[in-house]
């Protein structure tokens, strides 16, 4: 599996590739469905489809769930729900949910320009994360949006910063890169206007992005939320469904 993985990262285009312009990607609030509940019936204009991909666990099973977003709008939603074949290994994610997540996006009518991931990217042992895995093996534009750091070194202090500030995660002993490489960056995308202190994200390249690209993207892409509205949209679909299941 860490044989693939590097195969995979030397694969990886860390690089823009994308078939929009990213200065076109902008959020002014909060994505919701429309007045009806209901999701718009397929892409209205040119802007890109971009959609949210996380997950949520039931038993053995993946509730993969995915979001699409245009213009401000919900598209499309799709899920899959599938059996976990291994069980939770650090390092080796992609090999547990690439699977499940792959099923959800088959379920799409829409083809998504970007797709962002509740996951990392480029910061990764190996540079091989979810959003980099599946960005590879579909050639899909893909960004990594983690909770916590996996790896690596962020270039300052992290804690208690304001709104809107970045700094670059630099590889360290434990990636699989020259040291200092910038393999993302964390990024602080909301902030409490007291002491209680919210931590910044972690986003990172997947595939066909570069990590400079990739936190304007995100930045863009949040709406007022510590999360960017495809993912956090995404969050709560997986949850809705896997309420169904239960």
């Amino acid at each position: 599996m860490e044989a693939l993985q590097r195969e995979i990262a030397d694969a990886a285009a860390f690089a823009d590739d994308l078939p929009f312009d990213p200065d076109a990607v902008a959020v002014d609030g909060p994505v919701e469905a429309d007045a009806s509940g209901n999701e718009r019936l397929g892409p209205s204009s040119d802007a890109p489809v971009i959609v949210g991909v996380d997950q949520a666990f039931l038993d053995e099973r993946a509730v993969s769930a995915i979001v699409a977003v245009q213009d401000g709008a919900v598209i499309e939603r799709a899920h899959a729900v599938t059996q976990l074949s291994i069980p939770y290994i650090p390092g080796l994610l992609a090999f547990r949910e690439g699977g499940p997540i792959l099923a959800a996006i088959e379920e799409l009518s829409v083809e998504p320009d970007l797709a962002v991931f509740d996951g990392s990217g480029r910061i990764h042992f190996r540079q091989a994360g979810i959003a980099t895995h599946v960005g590879v093996v579909l050639d899909l534009p893909s960004v990594g949006v983690a909770k916590t750091l996996l790896c690596g070194e962020p270039a300052e202090p992290v804690d208690g910063r304001p709104a809107g500030w970045s700094t670059p995660i630099e590889a360290g002993p434990d990636v699989e890169a020259p040291e200092g490489t910038t393999i993302g960056h964390a990024y602080q995308s909301r902030q409490w206007d007291r002491s209680q202190s919210i931590n910044p994200l972690y986003v990172s390249p997947g595939h066909r992005v570069s990590a400079a690209t990739t936190r304007d993207l995100v930045d863009a892409l949040c709406a007022g939320y510590k999360l960017p509205e495809p993912t956090r949209l995404a969050d709560r679909y997986a949850d809705e469904v896997k309420a169904e299941y239960e």
